[in-house]
């Protein structure tokens, strides 16, 4: 998703050809369906989306990314951009389908109408670049191995062994495995098992809660849908399911939404909006249970006692980076912010090894301090430095970025640069429909959150914390004028 799109800017209005062109039938996202729908064809299935074919021997590829996420995409492009041979590049992914930009899963691929469908949303449109569908890789010389996973690693002697016993090969290793879902099982939550809940991470999954919500229907006009968790995923979520006229509540343990990020005052416009809605939010509780007949979830039982009736639950609670398999071979933050530890052009503690997008734990200059940043900015940008770091080593800036963060929910749209930390400072009116706020601490705005700004209104809170621009005394009056002064 392009991140600098203001109010009433919509994904599709900016790249009209990324509308649904691909069938949307679940089950059609198979890379060989893909493939066959490209080309006219029957669909051929198998675990490749190239040209090549997986022996039981042996590979060997002078460069292997090593998961099929957005920076897998953004890698291969770069890839192919400075120069890189085809041939010498292979990618390797668990998923179905070849890299996607994920944040489309959260939003307009769970619209009821007008959703996003593959090819619609590959990598690289996200950044108005050329959709990268199967046959690209293929035309690239990319080998590019989907439904295929890695039981072990030996980075010592540069080899990944697939489930089906066979050796992988490589000179460079780029860590690409992303994080998983948190599930109802990692807290012990009795009926986590039940048939009726959901996880958002991949395109499987959409589909699955897409089925399970007109199965639902087929019962009745009623409909009702809980979603655990109140950050990024229940309230994108909650966006877009809510349109499709289901009953939906968003049970959270904190006391607002997105309470990491949004000040009480920010917090308060966005309940406001979603209860508007008819979306019921239920703050400082906890589903502690969940109950069933015959296999499938029907009751939310909350740590208040309250019992909810529910045809599906959705979760959305965090996630946690996937590095079991690098276990003892690199160097791994234990503690927060976890994850891969890499230096400033991202490789890690093994000779040849980088770690990008979700996994990696850096160093970004404006804070000093290491962090994971689990957004598709970072993705992509990690991806195509990378990229950059094996073709010419040395040759570029150590990598930097500036912590952001975006959402797009019903017609508001909103972005955030730099840290919530320190006294926020409000500007704005809500009524307006134009607000937001700094945060300022010993002096320097060190972050900056708006609500519906334009594409050079965001350009303008970017360059403040950019610059690391000092708060003037009257900051809250001079509000938005502040950041376009500069």
């Amino acid at each position: 998703m392009r991140p600098l799109l203001g109010k009433g800017i919509s994904f599709f209005g900016r790249y009209p050809s990324l509308r649904p062109a691909f069938p949307t039938t679940p089950g059609h996202h198979s890379a060989a369906a893909q493939r066959a729908y490209l080309s006219g064809k029957p669909p051929v299935h198998g675990k490749l989306a190239s040209n090549f074919s997986m022996s039981a021997a042996s590979k060997s590829f002078s460069t292997v990314v090593l998961g099929g996420g957005v920076a897998s995409g953004y890698f291969a492009r770069e890839w192919i951009k400075e120069g890189g041979k085809g041939s010498d590049l292979a990618i390797i992914s668990d998923d179905t389908v070849v890299a996607y930009e994920r944040p489309a899963l959260s939003k307009a691929y769970l619209f009821p109408e007008g959703a996003a469908r593959l090819p619609g949303f590959y990598t690289s449109v996200g950044v108005g670049g050329e959709r990268q569908d199967p046959t690209w890789y293929s035309s690239h010389g990319i080998e590019y191995l989907t439904e295929t996973a890695i039981k072990s690693t030996d980075l010592k002697n540069k080899t990944l062994t697939t489930e089906d016993g066979t050796a992988i090969s490589f000179e460079k290793l780029v860590i690409g495995t992303g994080a998983r879902v948190t599930r109802l099982e990692d807290f012990k939550t009795p009926g986590a098992d039940l048939e009726g809940v959901y996880y958002l991470r991949k395109v499987a999954d959409a589909d699955a809660l897409l089925e399970g919500i007109a199965e639902a229907k087929k019962k009745g006009p009623d409909v009702n849908i809980v979603i655990v968790g109140g950050g990024y995923i229940g309230m994108e979520v909650g966006a877009g399911l809510v349109k499709h006229g289901v009953n939906l509540t968003l049970v959270f343990p904190e006391s607002r939404l997105m309470e990491r990020l949004l000040t009480p005052e920010l917090a308060g416009f966005y309940e406001k909006y979603y209860e508007g809605k008819g979306v019921k939010l239920i703050k400082k509780d906890l589903v502690t249970a969940l109950e069933g007949t015959d296999g499938k979830v029907t009751t939310a039982v909350l740590k208040s006692g309250k019992r909810l009736p529910v045809d599906l639950v959705v979760v959305g609670t965090g996630a946690r980076p996937n590095v079991e398999l690098f276990k003892g071979a690199v160097d791994l933050l234990e503690g927060p912010p976890g994850g891969i530890k890499v230096d400033g052009r991202l490789q890690t503690s093994a000779p040849g090894v980088f770690a990008v997008g979700d996994v990696a734990a850096f160093k970004p200059a404006f804070t000093g301090e290491l962090t994971r940043q689990e957004h598709v900015t970072n993705a992509r940008l990690t991806g195509a430095y990378v990229a950059r770091e094996i073709l010419t080593p040395g040759t570029q800036p150590e990598y930097d970025y500036l912590p952001f963060f975006y959402s797009r929910e019903f017609d508001l749209s909103w972005q955030f640069y730099g840290q919530s930390q320190g006294d926020p400072v409000h500007f704005g009116d809500q009524s307006s429909g134009k607000f937001g706020a700094y945060w300022v601490k010993d002096g320097t705005v060190v972050g900056a959150f708006l609500e519906s700004g334009s594409e050079e209104e965001n350009a303008a809170i970017k360059k403040v914390i950019q610059t690391k621009a000092k708060a003037p005394s009257d900051l809250q009056a001079q509000g938005l004028a502040f950041a376009a002064s500069l």
